[in-house]
């Protein structure tokens, strides 16, 4: 998965229109090096290729993959390697470095989550809480660790949530509306409570999520439906409860912490001078 575009901004964005000060004073044009990308704490890759794609873009040329994205990692490993000019290795470094350890901050984090609800038939989703600019970057990673994605864009689907409800008069009105204006797009209705549920479900939705509803709830909730519509928990879930949610019957857990609170996973690159 590779952005170049954004690769070309984070470049830009470092130098400001001017050149690395520090680099051109104290490294001679001349000066070969060879470097590792290094992970210091274990985790789940992603984002190798578009760290790749910082250093090609800068005019790095001898790089070798030794790790690919999706794949476990452990602290001492080489993820990948690259010899060539020690200016530009150094020009790439930070943003290669930024777009690793956020990328597969994200797939390790994701990783947890899957693992919490190993042995149901529940899947872990993201939402649109994404960083503006890396959405499609940060849900492959969400998916390098395991988990599946929610709507791409506002486009892809329907999700009727309580200020449209509020806006149209009614979840009634706001379903037909939008069957009538799109009448081939998937259409998912939140609802906060059982009553609701109840209500919707006559409407024939793709899928219903369950606002911040408990697992008991949750369990209700599945009961209530008997397969009718696909069902997705979201709101107040954390990753000791994700079992109990998914031990409930729903389809789906929606988490957006998966990419807008995953810490960066620890990711270096050392020098070594050839």
């Amino acid at each position: 998965m590779i952005d170049l575009d954004l690769i070309k901004r984070a470049l830009s964005e470092d130098l400001q229109g001017g050149e690395d000060v520090t680099s051109v004073s104290t490294i001679s044009l001349e000066s070969v090096s060879a470097a590792d990308f290094t992970v210091r704490k274990s985790g789940v890759l992603a984002g190798i290729e578009m760290a790749k794609a910082v250093l090609v873009e800068v005019g790095l040329t001898d790089i070798v993959i030794l790790k690919h994205d999706g794949e476990v990692i452990k602290p001492g490993e080489v993820l990948m390697t690259v010899s060539g000019s020690t200016r530009a290795i150094l020009l790439a470094e930070r943003t290669a470095l930024n777009f690793l350890g956020h990328l597969s901050g994200i797939a390790t984090e994701t990783s947890k989550w899957v693992a919490a609800v190993k042995g149901t038939s529940c899947k872990v989703r993201d939402t649109r809480k994404t960083t503006p600019g890396y959405r499609v970057l940060e849900k492959y990673a969400v998916r390098m660790g395991g988990g599946t994605n929610h709507r791409m864009s506002l486009s892809d689907a329907a999700l009727i949530k309580d200020n449209h409800i509020a806006a149209a008069g009614g979840v009634s009105q706001a379903f037909t509306a939008v069957r009538s204006a799109f009448p081939t797009s998937p259409i998912e209705i939140e609802v906060d409570t059982l009553d609701q549920l109840r209500e919707v479900l006559p409407l024939n939705p793709d899928l219903v999520l369950l606002d911040n509803m408990t697992p008991a709830l949750c369990a209700e909730a599945v009961a209530i439906t008997g397969g009718k519509t696909k069902l997705e928990a979201s709101g107040g879930i954390s990753l000791e409860s994700a079992k109990a949610y998914a031990d409930s019957g729903v389809d789906y857990i929606a988490i957006g912490a998966l990419t807008h609170s995953a810490a960066v996973l620890d990711i270096g690159l050392d020098m070594r001078a050839e």
